[in-house]
């Protein structure tokens, strides 16, 4: 059964978000949704619209939609929309209040990708080589900024099995100029030693500078710390998450699984992976560019 807002259901707002907006990620659609609950709904107490918000949260991640970023997103959202002062105001001016905060925050977010496409693209030169993993939005647009800036160079995209995201990316790239060739899988070695760096994106950036991103990232990153390439991640602030894994089984599994595959994880085939912070050279968020060390400030920032 779908759980729902009041007459408000959260879920089919959510996955129809997604579905009609192929640009946005879990995250971003997440916080449209919470927006949307805080229009739609009626409450008599703050700690009523909490309870909702809490209850929205829980329906978003019981779909089959990456988790990562819908979790640490709407945290942040919720963070952000309840700093104002509430004291001697009424439910109706709350609301308000709460929908101007949030609207502020995602407008922010929007603007996101630009932001960090404007950093990474200065390292972007004529005739380099670029690996990149499946298809990043984050990746793509920043790819798409670079090639309109009448740079030249070439990317690899792996295949990403088994939805093949990355011949997807290959499309969109090719349809703005840019040479690009997809790669197997496992093909990742093979090609490591002829590119100049890797760019990826990030399903969530954990305390430690580390990432979660879909699986393969870690090979990818362990393979161009040996061969001594850079190691790029560019990422949105709202995917910075709370959560300090030490290895992949410290990762939730509801991270790591779609949610048929949860009753029986043994035989199911992860769909993230945590790369350690030691594998990354420099992450381009809309906070600027730091390495994996300064993460963990950003994030107190953040959250406190």
């Amino acid at each position: 059964m779908k759980q729902t807002s009041g007459k408000f259901d959260v879920e089919h707002y959510f996955l129809d978000i997604l579905e009609k907006d192929d640009s946005l990620s879990s995250g971003i659609a997440a916080i449209k949704t919470l927006l949307m609950v805080l229009e739609k709904t009626k409450f008599d107490t703050v700690q009523e619209l909490h309870s909702t918000i809490q209850a929205a949260v829980q329906t978003m991640r019981n779909t089959d939609k990456p988790m990562t970023s819908v979790v640490s997103g709407s945290e942040l959202f919720s963070r952000f929309i309840t700093l104002a002062k509430f004291d001697d105001k009424s439910m109706a001016e709350v609301r308000q209040i709460m929908l101007s905060r949030g609207t502020a925050f995602l407008q922010k977010l929007l603007e996101s990708r630009n932001v960090i496409a404007k950093q990474a693209t200065g390292f972007i030169s004529d005739g380099c080589r670029i690996l990149t993993q499946a298809r990043s939005r984050t990746v793509r647009d920043t790819l798409i900024q670079a090639a309109r800036m009448n740079k030249r160079f070439q990317v690899y995209v792996t295949q990403s099995y088994p939805d093949k995201q990355g011949e997807q990316m290959q499309k969109e790239l090719e349809a703005e100029g840019i040479e690009c060739t997809v790669i197997l899988d496992s093909a990742i070695g093979y090609v490591m030693e002829s590119v100049d760096m890797v760019f990826v994106g990030a399903e969530g950036v954990v305390e430690s500078g580390g990432i979660i991103n879909r699986v393969g990232t870690f090979t990818m990153a362990m393979c161009a710390r040996e061969m001594k390439k850079p190691f790029y991640v560019l990422v949105e602030s709202f995917k910075f998450s709370r959560l300090y894994p030490l290895n992949q089984r410290d990762l939730p599994n509801d991270y790591k699984y779609s949610k048929s595959s949860l009753k029986d994880t043994e035989k199911a085939h992860p769909l993230v992976d945590y790369t350690p912070p030691v594998y990354i050279t420099l992450l381009f968020t809309d906070l600027g560019i730091l390495t994996p060390s300064a993460v963990s400030d950003e994030l107190i920032k953040l959250y406190l």
